[in-house]
């Protein structure tokens, strides 16, 4: 049976949890670590941190904090952020990271990802899909990077299938427009990239209720749902999630 996870979001910025909507507007919420840990404790089936400015910032994920957040979880942890060399991922994978995500380094340099999986394995090499709706992309949804600050003129789904056929094991396309938002994920946007693959989405950016979780596997397609206001906000526990979703006949690990 595959199980369909709860994944929690930690966006870190200067070594504290924020959320922000649209990729804005950030808010502190608290200490990545001892927030990660917290959500262990409830029942989260991983958990990913990212490092939102790193890129902007033309730095290397921030490893210590990191190395504090991972100390406390009994799951895998996905990092991203900064995450440009074989060196970068292997200073992450020695600090207990299990998964890292590639975003801005994967689309400006096409050839690091068949690297990165030929000397980690596809399993350990998640690919973050930064979206915006855009019309003059044959899908309707283009490739965002640089934290969200910069179009590349590539269709999502079209990139999606690239590293697919790289090796990478999974993909985390999050929506811009939908972030921080709680009005939803973009389903369409999720159901694109999901049906044009064959490994495992996560749907990302919008969860607000748990409907929307529901409707994220469901409609969306996907193997699993990313959150972060809903959860870091107290609106619904993991286990809130997991018993609706349970309700609905979706397999989930209580």
């Amino acid at each position: 049976m595959t199980y369909r996870r709860i994944i929690p979001c930690l966006d870190v910025k200067d070594g504290r949890l924020v959320k922000g909507i649209n990729f804005e507007n950030l808010q502190d919420v608290g200490d990545p670590a001892l927030v990660g840990e917290a959500y262990c404790r409830a029942g989260a089936d991983e958990l990913v941190f990212l490092d939102i400015t790193a890129t902007l910032e033309n730095r290397n994920t921030r490893l210590a904090a990191v190395k504090r957040t991972v100390a406390g979880l009994t799951v895998p942890l996905t990092v991203g952020g900064g995450i440009g060399s074989l060196k970068d991922i292997d200073a992450l994978m020695s600090a207990g990271v299990t998964k890292v995500s590639i975003n801005t380094a994967a689309v400006h340099r096409p050839d690091f990802v068949p690297e990165a999986v030929k000397e980690f394995g596809g399993a350990g090499i998640v690919i973050a899909i930064d979206t915006r709706a855009s019309a003059r992309i044959p899908s309707g949804f283009e490739v965002m990077v640089a934290g969200g600050q910069t179009p590349t003129g590539l269709d999502a789904v079209e990139w999606a299938k690239r590293v697919e056929a790289m090796g990478v094991g999974c993909l985390l396309p999050t929506s811009m427009d939908a972030d921080g938002t709680q009005a939803g994920y973009d389903l369409a946007m999720t159901r694109a990239i999901a049906d044009a693959v064959n490994i495992p989405v996560i749907a990302s950016g919008g969860a607000g209720t748990l409907e929307h979780l529901y409707q994220a596997i469901t409609e969306g397609h996907a193997d699993a749902v990313l959150v972060a206001s809903i959860a870091h906000f107290g609106k619904y526990s993991i286990r809130e999630m997991k018993e609706y979703l349970a309700g609905k006949g979706i397999p989930v690990k209580l």
